[in-house]
C-alpha cells in the first residue's frame, strides 16, 4: 500500500485511529500506576482502555472485512459483516469491561488493600483526561459532521455506520469512569477508608455495562436489518411515483448492506397499456434515475403488481427515536 493510501485509510477513520492511540497508552500507564498503588479503580480503568483498544481493532478488522466487493457466495456483498463485529464489540465491554471492573470492586471491598500515596494515580488521571478528552472531542466533531440537524439520540438511532458511535459512547463512557476512579480514589485515603476505591471500580463497572447494553440494541438492529432513513426511502418514492406509465407505488422495501450501500425493492402499479417492452424500458429509466439521484442505491429492484394485489404502504415508516 503507498504512502498515500496509508494516509487517506487513517484520515477516513480517524476517530477510530484516534482512539486507538490514546486507549493503548493510557492503558499501559492506567496498569503503572495501579501496581505501584494498589488502587483497585485505577485497575479496572486500565482493563477498561484495554478492553477498548481491542474493540478499536476489532472494528477497523470489520471494515476491512466489509470492504470485500461481492461473490457468488455473497452477491451483496460483505458489508454487514461490520455489524456482526459491532456486536462483539458491545459483547466485550458487558463481558470483560463491565463483569472484570465489577468483579475486581467486589473483591477490594471484600479484602481492601492498605493505601498508599495516590499522587501516581492522580497524574496519571490527568493524563489519560487529557487522551481521552482528545478522542471524545474527534469523536464528537466527526459524528456532528454526519448527524445534520438531527438530536443527539436520534442521530444515534438512525445512523447505519457503528464505527462513529460506538467510539463517541466509548470515549464518554470512559470520561465518565475517570472522574469515578478519581472521586474513588480521594474518598478512600480522605476517609482513610480503601473500600471505597472498589464501590467506584464497581460503579465503572455499572456505567460499562450500561452502554454495553445500549451499543448492542443499537448493533443488533443493523445485523439483523434496518430499513434506510425514511428520507431516502420518501425520495425513492417520489421518483419512481413521477414516471409516465406508473399508476401508483404501493411500498418501496429497503435494508442496509453496509452503512453506504442500500438494497432497494419497488412495488409498482404499471398501466396496463404498456407493453412488455415498453415495462422494460421504463424500469431501465426508473433504475438509471435513481442510481444517479441515490448513488448508495447499489441494487435496485421494481416489480410490476397490481395496486388491488399488493401490499400498500402509503409511507414511509420512521423508526422509533
Amino acid at each position: 500500500m503507498s504512502t498515500s493510501s496509508i494516509v487517506a485509510a487513517i484520515r477516513a477513520n480517524i476517530v477510530l485511529y484516534g482512539a486507538l492511540a490514546a486507549n493503548v497508552g493510557i492503558a499501559v500507564a492506567k496498569f503503572v500506576a495501579a501496581g505501584i498503588t494498589g488502587s483497585s479503580s485505577m485497575l479496572t480503568e486500565g482493563v477498561h482502555s484495554l478492553v477498548d483498544s481491542g474493540n478499536q481493532i476489532l472494528l477497523l478488522y470489520g471494515q476491512k472485512r466489509a470492504a470485500r466487493p461481492p461473490d457468488v457466495a455473497y452477491p451483496f456483498g460483505y458489508g454487514r459483516e461490520l455489524y456482526f463485529w459491532a456486536f462483539v464489540v458491545a459483547m466485550l465491554i458487558f463481558a470483560i469491561g463491565a463483569g472484570v471492573s465489577i468483579y475486581e470492586g467486589y473483591l477490594h471491598i471484600l479484602e481492601p488493600e492498605p493505601l498508599r500515596d495516590p499522587m501516581v494515580n492522580y497524574i496519571v488521571l490527568g493524563i489519560a483526561v487529557a487522551l481521552e478528552g482528545t478522542s471524545w472531542m474527534i469523536a464528537v466533531r466527526e459524528f456532528n459532521a454526519g448527524r445534520g440537524d438531527l438530536g443527539w439520540w436520534q442521530a444515534v438511532r438512525r445512523s447505519k455506520d457503528p464505527a462513529g458511535f460506538m467510539v463517541l459512547f466509548e470515549d464518554s463512557a470512559a470520561l465518565i469512569g475517570l472522574v469515578f476512579a478519581g472521586i474513588g480514589i480521594w474518598a478512600s485515603h480522605a476517609l482513610g477508608d480503601p473500600r471505597i476505591d472498589g464501590v467506584a471500580s464497581i460503579a465503572i463497572g455499572l456505567v460499562l455495562a450500561a452502554v454495553a447494553i445500549l451499543l448492542a440494541r443499537e448493533a443488533k438492529g443493523l445485523l439483523i436489518g434496518e430499513a434506510a432513513d425514511p428520507d431516502l426511502v420518501d425520495t425513492i418514492r417520489t421518483h419512481v411515483a413521477a414516471r409516465a406509465g406508473i399508476l401508483a407505488v404501493n411500498h418501496v422495501r429497503t435494508i442496509h448492506t453496509s452503512p453506504d450501500v442500500v438494497f432497494v425493492a419497488v412495488s409498482a402499479d404499471f398501466d396496463d397499456t404498456l407493453t412488455m417492452g415498453d415495462g422494460e424500458t421504463l424500469v431501465d429509466a426508473i433504475e438509471a434515475d435513481l442510481k444517479a439521484a441515490l448513488p448508495q442505491l447499489t441494487s435496485i429492484y421494481i416489480r410490476p403488481e397490481r395496486r388491488d394485489t399488493a401490499v400498500v404502504t402509503e409511507a414511509p415508516t420512521h423508526a422509533p427515536d
